[in-house]
């Protein structure tokens, strides 16, 4: 995969946050090279994030978000403030720009603290430096000018430092060996994007292929015939969530089965919360409200899983009448507290960060929160069996 095509949930976040005219949007210019945000002197400019995905270098592949002033005022000015504000759930590296000269302000000092208690990696910029006609670094900033270019080289050195260390983390590397078969079962529906495969599978894909394995691709409806043309058994079977039952009967107990949604779930580090709330669908009464929440957005189709096909296996398997509502993208809501269940997809298409920060608002509202394939697994009486090749720490 070139780093044009990297996936925007596989790439380092830039947030560039502070006051109107703080400079941040002739910033971008100058780090980028390129004229992607609309620069004035009209406080304001700026009405709501606008990312932009490319390759910064020497950092590689980024999204770089430019975002509404945060000291923005009335009524619309607020709704811009949140909305940038809310971009720091998906921020890995926050940069905070003050023009030269200027005192911190309130509003600066409420955004420093909201990042330090995201524990977001900081760097703090300085600009205008030209009109100072000074460049030293104190306090820690790094001082620029977007329009002279100088300090530009220093402010890119800086966010490199501030890349988080990568963790290891692995879709099926870790549970595969040299050769070994691994047997990915896609339904190919009127649900299904035309003429290409999803990410999850694409990437399970790649990473089977990296360790050295033998990804085969069957679909349901082929997959017995495609089990007795193999000499030996698969080491792991991967399937869409939604065919779970179907391929459930089909699989053999001595063959390992999961679904890329559960192997995403344990990719962003979230399997063992989604493991842990997934009773919580038995405590539903009627008229309780579930979120269901999808991290893309996509046409809905009239199959389509989040929207209708969830909705009907959870109201058959509880027997209750049951009120959904649905977020999608990033408009994932903040207050959960009228939800008695979240739902949410693998999440492919959102950063380890933003993931991470959903589930946590989740668990610190109490609200219980799990994803699709846990959910599906539970329900089709498969749960235990699906995560048994992964390591999770269950409820005590």
């Amino acid at each position: 995969m070139s780093l044009n095509s990297t996936p925007l949930a596989n790439r380092i976040h830039i947030g560039i946050f502070g006051r109107r005219n703080a400079g941040k949007s002739s910033l971008i210019n100058a780090l980028t090279g390129q004229s992607l945000a609309i620069v004035s002197d009209v406080a304001g400019t700026t009405t709501d994030p606008v990312s932009k995905a490319m390759e910064l270098l020497p950092l590689g592949p980024v999204v770089i978000t430019d975002t509404a002033g945060i000291d923005d005022v009335g009524e619309l000015g607020q709704k811009r403030v949140e909305k940038s504000l809310s971009t720091l759930s998906r921020t890995d590296i926050a940069v905070f720009v003050i023009p030269a000269g200027e005192e911190i302000s309130d509003d600066d000092a409420k955004l420093l603290f909201r990042i330090a208690q995201m524990n977001i990696p900081l760097i703090k910029v300085r600009t205008k430096c030209d009109i100072t006609n000074s460049f030293d670094s104190v306090d820690g900033y790094v001082c620029v000018s977007s329009a002279t270019g100088q300090g530009i080289d220093e402010l890119k050195k800086a966010l490199t430092l501030a890349v988080p260390d990568e963790k290891q983390s692995f879709l099926v590397s870790d549970l595969l060996d040299m050769g070994d078969i691994i047997l990915l079962v896609i339904p190919i529906d009127e649900s299904a994007p035309k003429g290409r495969l999803i990410l999850p599978q694409q990437q399970v894909i790649r990473d089977a292929l990296d360790c050295g394995a033998v990804p085969i691709c069957t679909k349901p409806e082929t997959l017995t015939e495609t089990l007795s043309k193999l000499s030996v058994k698969p080491k792991l079977i991967v399937t869409d969530s939604q065919v779970f039952g179907e391929v459930a009967k089909l699989v053999p107990e001595d063959i390992p089965l999961t679904s890329f949604s559960i192997l995403m779930a344990r990719f962003k580090g979230i399997l063992d919360l989604a493991y842990n709330a997934v009773m919580s669908i038995e405590k539903l009464e009627n008229g309780d409200k579930v979120l269901i929440s999808e991290g893309c957005t996509h046409h809905r189709q009239c199959k389509d899983i989040g929207s209708v096909k969830l909705p009907a296996w959870i109201r058959k398997h509880t027997g209750k009448e049951l009120s959904f509502e649905f977020s999608s993208g990033n408009d994932f809501p903040t207050d959960l507290s009228e939800y008695k269940l979240v739902v949410h997809c693998g999440g492919c298409m959102l950063p380890e960060r933003e993931v991470s920060y959903r589930y946590k608002s989740a668990k610190a509202q109490n609200v219980p929160i799990t994803n699709y394939g846990t959910l599906i697994a539970y329900m089709n009486g498969i749960l235990e069996r699906t995560v048994k090749p992964l390591n999770i720490n269950k409820p005590v």
